[in-house]
């Protein structure tokens, strides 16, 4: 394994560290790989040195207003390489707890109105403090997570509940029952910090709320995208050709071409429809 060092940096890059070792620890890499262990000592180090220099939570309207997908991810990558217990993955539980909203996600928008915190920001992180809970125990860590997925639970994870605040970006919130973004609607893996329908099915087999009635027309969407052969496609893609002219600013690994059987997709799938009792066998 060749973990090359591009800088954490911010955790929409989607060449950095990071974005390798999620995808690495959900392939059941061991947690003693030394090499998995340095990379994920190196994405630590990067994280606490932006946030001691500055890069901290602003406090608006008396929320905080901060990207922590990068905390997210290491909380996913520390918790499964058995760094649970290191003091810089504790701390970053703690902060993430502190910084939660009301509603039970998180949001770095300094024009969010308050009322509802972000799909996207909150995706990695209830599963970041879910692999926490289950690696130490904390009970608190997993009742957060457990909040974000009532979060989307209430929203039939798709769906507009019609209380949307007009603004620059959406000036015309959708109505109520309406998909949010079409967007969610696609497959496609590593999904990153991106919200969509297999990512946060994933998060509800992970921790125990698949079966909530309220997943249900999500899951039936899931069944619907699988292809004659049995496998799923990807909607879209991350990886380019290394003789692209946009290879430098993309995926590093090539996990499959948009509307190709994905394996990773295929398997995510089959690990859902699974754990909610539409699949039998292993996978």
């Amino acid at each position: 394994m060749g973990v090359d060092y591009v800088p954490a940096g911010v955790a929409r890059h989607w060449k950095s560290t990071q974005w390798r070792l999620v995808s690495l620890v959900e392939l059941a890499i061991p947690p003693d790989e030394p090499r998995a262990v340095a990379a994920a000592n190196y994405v630590l180090n990067d994280i606490l040195d932006r946030r001691h220099n500055g890069f901290g939570p602003k406090i608006v309207n008396g929320l905080p207003r901060i990207c922590v997908n990068a905390e997210g991810a290491a909380l996913v990558i520390g918790s499964r390489l058995g760094m649970a217990a290191d003091p810089r993955v504790q701390g970053m539980a703690e902060a993430l707890l502190d910084w939660q909203w009301p509603d039970g996600g998180w949001n770095c928008h300094r024009n969010a109105s308050g009322r509802r915190s972000n799909f996207h920001e909150s995706i990695n992180v209830a599963w970041g403090l879910h692999e926490y809970a289950q690696a130490t125990g904390d009970t608190a860590t997993a009742a957060a997570a457990d909040r974000t997925a009532e979060l989307y639970l209430e929203h039939r994870l798709l769906y507009s509940l019609g209380t949307g605040i007009p603004s620059k970006y959406r000036p015309k919130p959708p109505p109520a029952g309406q998909v949010i973004n079409q967007r969610w609607l696609k497959l496609g893996y590593p999904s990153y910090w991106h919200y969509d329908i297999l990512a946060v099915l994933m998060l509800l087999a992970r921790i125990g709320r698949i079966d909530d009635p309220r997943a249900r027309e999500a899951l039936d969407l899931l069944e619907r995208k699988r292809r004659p052969d049995g496998l799923w496609a990807a909607d879209r893609q991350w990886w380019t050709p290394p003789e692209s002219r946009f290879a430098h600013q993309y995926e590093v690994v090539d996990w499959g071409c948009a509307h190709q059987p994905s394996e990773m997709i295929t398997l995510n799938a089959l690990r859902i429809l699974r754990t909610a009792g539409r699949l039998s066998g292993a996978v």
